[in-house]
């Protein structure tokens, strides 16, 4: 089934879009391209979680019509059709243990626009029935990638998932993009190119053990992260402290690969495979590669690299129109599997 899959993370880039012929034997990416965010997208979706009702609700509506604009333009100009949309959307709340978890990106407003069948909103059923709602990755590293030991992501959250005992385990690690390119924001820059910037810099060692010592770290699977969690308990602890950007970059760097190692070694993963927008940053793969001896790091072609969420999207898309499982509750804690996703619009087949 060709589907287009639709990724937006919480480190803002833009939305990735991966056109698929996809099942749950594999896949095969047609076309892929990312949608960088204008300026004022990324304020608006950023203070979001501080706005009125009002213009967080019209936001989730007219957010809807942009991504339909952007599915339009990227078939269009590539001269390409589609069957279905799957799309993430972006999270503005994320608070499972309050039975809340909210992406906005109206499903009905893309189906509107592009006149496609529209699944969103993948995370909120499992979240109803008791589990994290995250991450939602995994059962497509089960299905896709499943070669590898680990599979682990570096976007705005750093999340992994591996076999363990016979079933699917996943859990985010720690904040990873979110916290490095909220830094290099303060050197007039959307990110750290190759983490140079890091490289630069020196350790702080009471940065990094007052990181390492956050409750979270200490918590059992299943368990996630949202933006709330990184404000409220992660970035006071950097702005507390008054050194030079690049050594805040270096130290949260290390972090990040010291968290990333810990799990690694704790689980024996021999193999690991590293996607996300964080793959792009050699120094911070150096650092797990370096406090991970025992453990064979992949970076994958590029296509993989930037699209791999946004395939498996397409995929839980695909689960979710032929009623298939695509939420693992031994990922997410939930109390059963189940086929989440909401679905906007009729199928061809359904029309009359």
């Amino acid at each position: 089934m060709r589907i287009l899959g639709l990724m937006s993370g919480t480190s803002l880039d833009g939305v990735d879009l991966a056109l698929c012929d996809i099942d749950e034997s594999g896949y095969h990416v047609v076309a892929a391209d990312t949608v960088p965010y204008t300026s004022q997208w990324r304020q608006r979706l950023s203070t979001l979680e501080k706005a009125s009702a009002f213009d967080y609700a019209l936001a989730n509506v007219e957010l809807g019509h942009y991504l339909g604009k952007a599915v339009n333009d990227f078939l269009k100009t590539r001269g390409l059709a589609a069957e279905a949309v799957a799309s993430h959307g972006h999270t503005v709340f994320h608070q499972p243990h309050l039975g809340l978890t909210t992406q906005i990106g109206d499903g009905d407003a893309i189906a509107a626009e592009t006149g496609l069948p529209v699944v969103s909103n993948f995370r909120t059923l499992d979240v109803a029935l008791g589990g994290q709602g995250a991450p939602l990755v995994p059962i497509g590293d089960q299905l896709l990638f499943g070669q590898y030991d680990a599979c682990l992501n570096l976007g705005g959250i750093a999340n992994i998932s591996y076999r363990e005992k016979g079933r699917r385990v996943a859990f985010d690690i720690c904040p990873c993009n979110m916290a490095l390119n909220d830094l290099a924001s303060r050197l007039g820059l959307d990110y750290d190119p190759d983490g140079s910037n890091a490289r630069s810099g020196h350790l702080c060692d009471a940065l990094l053990f007052s990181l390492g010592a956050l409750p979270y770290y200490s918590q059992q699977p299943p368990k996630s992260l949202g933006k709330e969690w990184y404000v409220g308990e992660f970035k006071p602890l950097v702005d507390a402290s008054c050194m030079e950007v690049a050594d805040l970059l270096c130290t949260v760097t290390h972090h990040i690969a010291g968290q990333v190692a810990r799990v690694l070694q704790r689980n024996g993963i021999a193999s690991l495979l590293v996607t996300g927008g964080g793959a792009q940053n050699a120094y911070l793969v150096e650092c797990i590669a370096a406090m991970a001896p025992q453990t064979v790091v992949t970076v994958p072609d590029a296509l993989t690299v930037n699209y791999k969420e946004a395939i498996i999207f397409a995929l839980l898309g695909y689960l979710r129109l032929k009623g298939r499982v695509n939420t693992l509750a031994s990922v997410t804690g939930a109390k059963c599997d189940s086929v989440g996703g909401v679905l906007s619009g009729l199928m061809p087949s359904e029309q009359r």
